[in-house]
């Protein structure tokens, strides 16, 4: 293939996947802590056709040489995972998590476990603490029935059964932690698994070390700004077009130099 026909494509190719990328992004402008993803590119490997610095003459040398790139390429796809806004919800079920961490769960029919920002919480058949899909919450917490919870900053969870007069200490939240959270992998549902990259799970309490407090009452919204996705997907669109007349061109230009020959 012509070399200028490969790189336009490999254009293509890459700001479609970008547009892809922000398209899911304002597909989750409303989903429940959904972190946006930032399409990050990198070159493809170039062609050297006069090598820098190459002696031309007794004494002299090429200052620049000639290289030839052949395109880019998606590297990666990074999570940004900066604080989504506070939405105040009323429900005492509701957490929001104001900092770094995030609610570790139990994935169904496994041991394994997964972990989320999502903090609209609710309770199973057994009373037991879950989110909004049905995954328990770890460690497990049970609700007494017809109780009313409270939830401090640090995680601490108290019911009020009817007929008592003090609250009761029913469990605590623990907050899960990375080294690299960037490296965690995004499963669906708002959950997220351990991957290599991303490190062990670290797990702690709300408020110790450098994991965030617990906000009763509310939960976080997404992180994504409407109107910054917007002017990032014209200026895709438009990078697209023009990659596109570019392969127009480049095939109007090898048609040419067939019939040529």
């Amino acid at each position: 293939m012509d070399l200028a026909l490969m790189i336009a494509r490999s254009g293509l190719e890459a700001h479609h996947k970008n547009i892809e990328v922000i398209s899911n992004n304002l597909a989750n402008s409303n989903t429940g802590a959904f972190k946006k993803n930032r399409a990050e590119f990198t070159d493809l490997p170039y062609q050297i056709v006069k090598q820098p610095g190459v002696p031309i003459v007794e004494g002299n040398s090429t200052t620049s040489g000639l290289v030839v790139g052949t395109g880019t390429k998606l590297s990666s796809n990074k999570k940004i995972f900066e604080q989504g806004p506070q939405i105040q919800t009323g429900n005492p079920f509701d957490i929001m998590i104001q900092g770094r961490g995030f609610i570790q769960v139990q994935l169904p029919n496994n041991n394994s476990f997964a972990y989320t920002r999502a903090g609209s919480l609710t309770m199973n058949e057994q009373g037991q603490l879950t989110t909004q899909n049905g995954y328990i919450v770890q460690p497990p917490i049970t609700i007494p029935p017809q109780s009313q919870i409270s939830i401090d900053q640090s995680g601490v969870i108290t019911s009020i059964s009817p007929g008592q007069q003090t609250p009761t200490q029913i469990g605590q939240l623990q907050l899960a932690d990375f080294l690299n959270p960037d490296g965690l992998q995004p499963i669906g549902d708002n959950l997220y698994i351990e991957t290599n990259s991303s490190g062990a799970v670290i797990l702690g309490s709300p408020g110790q070390d450098a994991y965030g407090l617990i906000k009763q009452n509310a939960i976080e919204g997404s992180n994504v700004n409407v109107v910054e996705e917007m002017v990032n997907l014209i200026e895709a669109q438009r990078a697209f077009e023009v990659t596109s007349k570019a392969v127009s061109a480049v095939d109007n230009m090898l048609e040419q130099l067939n019939r040529t020959t």
